[in-house]
């Protein structure tokens, strides 16, 4: 069990399954687990470019096991998902500035953040729906209780210089851990290393 002074901060992308299973289940058990839970959007293309590694999108024999491997992962964890038909075709880097975007407008302790992240990853990865478009947005942040106005708010800001430079700055700050394959998973203490997940997670105790 984790004590309460670990801080986890979870690297992740919507584009990533692997970091969708690793979403819910620490949502779900940061409680238990005491754990003090920060999201940090990061693009998982930009990971993938900077640690030398290749889209598995260009590997056909990590496509055909990733397909039967989450199968098995999202029934073990009770989270639905489904291969998409072009599971790589979809260039997550607007969507993950509107979720930059969701962190900084967020008053709620990243609520709101959790709440559209979900949204996408259920787009993409569970009905298989557009994750690119205005109006994909939209109808994601009123599923997770933005309003029109804030999420139109919230493209326009996604736009911005300042957004995108915080991207690039998340997703540097992903890059600097060691010891990972596009994205890894770090965890404390004497555990064992694992590649398999597309996500970072830095765990650490906070400063006094």
């Amino acid at each position: 069990m984790f004590s309460s002074e670990k801080v986890v901060k979870l690297y992740y992308d919507v584009a990533s399954p692997y970091s969708w299973l690793a979403f819910e289940v620490l949502c779900r058990y940061r409680n238990v687990w005491n754990i003090d839970l920060k999201l940090k959007p990061a693009y998982l293309g930009g990971v993938i470019h900077g640690s030398g590694n290749m889209s598995p999108g260009f590997i056909p024999n990590k496509i055909q096991y990733m397909a039967s491997d989450l199968k098995l992962l999202s029934e073990y964890f009770g989270v639905p998902m489904f291969k998409p038909q072009n599971m790589y075709g979809t260039d997550s880097l607007f969507p993950m500035r509107f979720v930059t975007a969701v962190a900084e407008q967020d008053k709620k302790g990243d609520v709101l953040l959790e709440r559209v992240s979900r949204e996408l990853w259920k787009r993409m990865w569970r009905t298989h729906q557009d994750i690119t478009q205005p109006a994909s947005f939209i109808e994601a942040g009123l599923k997770a209780g933005l309003s029109t106005n804030e999420v139109e708010e919230i493209l326009n800001l996604a736009k911005s210089q300042p957004i995108k430079d915080k991207l690039k700055s998340v997703t540097k700050e992903a890059l600097e851990f060691k010891g990972r394959s596009g994205w890894g998973l770090i965890l404390p203490i004497s555990q064992p290393q694992c590649d398999h997940y597309s996500i970072l997670l830095n765990i650490k105790k906070p400063s006094k």
